[in-house]
């Protein structure tokens, strides 16, 4: 019996009772080969380096797109270059570069070169930790994080929209698209149970965006505003209503989610988002990635649109 068949009878088996002590065994699954239940660095490689103060070290993932959209926005308004560079997630997360920029071995991770290229950089992770690093280093407008002394009502609106991703997407990714898109068998219950969760969110985004909360409605989930809480809901809830996440569209019923649909396509038209989900995403056609990005002018290759 193969590990993936006794993978699929233990999970699918009624009578399994859990042992009193959990033990590890290799797991199936699309990255079931590199998980493992310790930390650390697992070679000596270190990270590349641009010439930029500011080095990404990412994955096109929705938690990679966050980060990227909004450097993209930050070129844009402010002239701000990045260097970014691809982390595979086969093993390269567990390096000992990466691993001393995230030691959780999750992208994104940010170094910031602040005092000069021969200082020690200052470490970012997570995404959300990063977009907040970015913009109080960079926002000095306070074009995408409304500022507190002049709208703290709006600042804490957009950051209670922030963390509503931040808690709610991992129900998303880990529970809905890991059980219906990567898990080596599929378990009905647990496929229900995080579908109804997912639709749940929508529905909460859906009833803010148009109004049918009793509030203003959008057509931004800061209302006429466009803000980082925006580009941090993107790439989860907007490409999965696009059919882009999962190839879950039809199975949720997307179409019943009419201003998401609308504030995705409303955000699908900005260039910082299509400059930004270009960058680290090597399963892309050629013309639509950048393994690598080190300035702006790299994006003059690629599609005219941009």
């Amino acid at each position: 019996m193969s590990s993936s068949d006794k993978i699929a009878k233990n999970e699918t088996d009624e009578e399994y009772t859990p042992p009193k002590v959990w033990v590890f065994e290799a797991q199936g699954g699309k990255f079931g080969g590199t998980n493992r239940p310790t930390a650390g660095a697992r070679d000596d490689i270190e990270l590349p380096r641009g010439s930029h103060a500011l080095q990404l070290y990412s994955l096109g993932t929705p938690n990679g797109a966050k980060v990227t959209m909004f450097l993209e926005e930050l070129n844009l308004h402010y002239g701000l270059e990045y260097d970014a560079f691809t982390i595979d997630l086969n093993g390269a997360q567990f390096s000992k570069g990466f691993t001393s920029a995230n030691p959780n071995s999750k992208i994104p991770a940010l170094l910031h070169y602040r005092d000069g290229p021969d200082a020690a950089p200052i470490r970012v992770f997570e995404s959300a930790s990063i977009i907040l690093y970015l913009c109080e280093q960079f926002d000095t407008d306070h074009v995408f994080l409304p500022s507190s002394a002049d709208n703290p009502a709006l600042r804490a609106e957009c950051l209670s929209w922030l963390f509503f991703v931040q808690g709610s997407a991992p129900l998303v990714g880990g529970g809905f698209g890991h059980f219906y898109n990567y898990a080596p068998v599929k378990i009905k219950y647990a496929v229900d149970r995080y579908a109804m969760e997912t639709k749940r969110q929508l529905d909460v985004l859906n009833r803010r965006l148009g109004g049918l909360d009793g509030g203003d409605g959008g057509p931004y989930l800061c209302g006429d505003v466009y803000t980082v809480a925006d580009m941090v809901a993107f790439p989860w809830y907007g490409l999965l209503v696009q059919g882009q996440l999962y190839s879950a569209a039809e199975f949720l019923s997307v179409k019943e989610y009419e201003h998401v649909l609308n504030w995705a396509e409303l955000l699908s038209k900005r260039l910082g988002y299509h400059r930004g989900r270009m960058v680290n995403t090597p399963w892309r056609d050629e013309d639509e990635r950048l393994l690598e990005r080190h300035n702006a002018s790299d994006f003059d290759t690629k599609r005219a649109h941009l």
